[in-house]
């Protein structure tokens, strides 16, 4: 069997520590939330085989590159229809899972934001997600309210998710390697079903005061609420980055009354 070809217009790394990949699939902990795990990118399968020695989970494949396709598929005859070509942005999750599961991979770091934005939009049923990301981006997700790194994605993410930095991985673990360090992050699902204010508003909030993050946020969400139907609230003279996402989720109730 022939080796896969890593393409850099996929932005295709291939892990090739077995124990790197023993500890992102370990990442996984909620298992007692769902039963179906969704592998993204598997590549030439280093994480897949040892999700197909889980006997407690029903492991899914989605890879874009043909050739990493037919390498899996000759690899793992057994998988049939759970083994898929295709876009994992422009996949369809609802015909495929209909209850709770999981989303796995190495993800390719030029899709990073995408794959993130693609779970959120299904954190309905995305119970848990353990990925491989580029370190920056990793770091970017886990940040707390008033760090250089906080900022869209770590509100959006923690809006709805538990984040836990799981640990980083060196350029020499993959083939080929990048040229930045990686980080492995969990995602799990928290307690919130919705949002305690106008959820479309307050993604809207949040990405006008990140877009502009070194003005206050009576500059930086004119273009939301217009200022003169601003009050003197202590949130309007801070910067997004110092805001929590309770802070946001204020925020957007003030901005929703204010605005009537």
């Amino acid at each position: 069997m022939s080796l896969v070809r890593a393409k850099k217009h996929l932005g295709q790394h291939f892990l090739t520590d077995k124990k790197i990949a023993a500890k992102i699939v370990d990442g996984l902990v909620h298992t007692d939330q769902y039963s179906q795990v969704l592998e993204v990118g598997p590549g030439m399968g280093i994480l897949s085989d040892i999700l197909l020695e889980r006997k407690d989970l029903e492991t899914f494949m989605i890879d874009i590159d043909v050739e990493s396709y037919h390498f899996l598929n000759d690899k793992y005859p057994q998988m049939g229809e759970r083994l898929i070509n295709g876009d994992f942005l422009k996949m369809d999750l609802k015909k495929v899972f209909s209850g709770k599961y999981a989303i796995i991979g190495n993800f390719p770091y030029n899709i990073s934001s995408q794959i993130l934005f693609k779970v959120l939009e299904h954190r309905e049923n995305v119970v848990e997600m353990v990925g491989m990301f580029q370190k920056e981006v990793a770091e970017r997700c886990a940040s707390k309210s008033g760090t250089k790194d906080y900022g869209i994605l770590s509100v959006l993410i923690q809006a709805y998710y538990n984040i836990d930095y799981l640990f980083s991985v060196k350029p020499g673990t993959f083939n080929p390697p990048p040229k930045v360090n990686s980080g492995v992050i969990r995602l799990s699902r928290n307690e919130r079903v919705t949002l305690d204010c106008d959820e479309k508003l307050f993604w809207i909030v949040v990405k006008a005061g990140f877009n502009q993050r070194r003005k206050t946020l009576r500059n930086a969400l004119s273009g939301v609420l217009p200022k003169v139907k601003m009050d003197d609230n202590i949130y309007f003279e801070k910067r997004a980055e110092q805001l929590s996402v309770e802070d946001f989720i204020t925020l957007t109730q003030l901005v929703t009354k204010l605005a009537l």
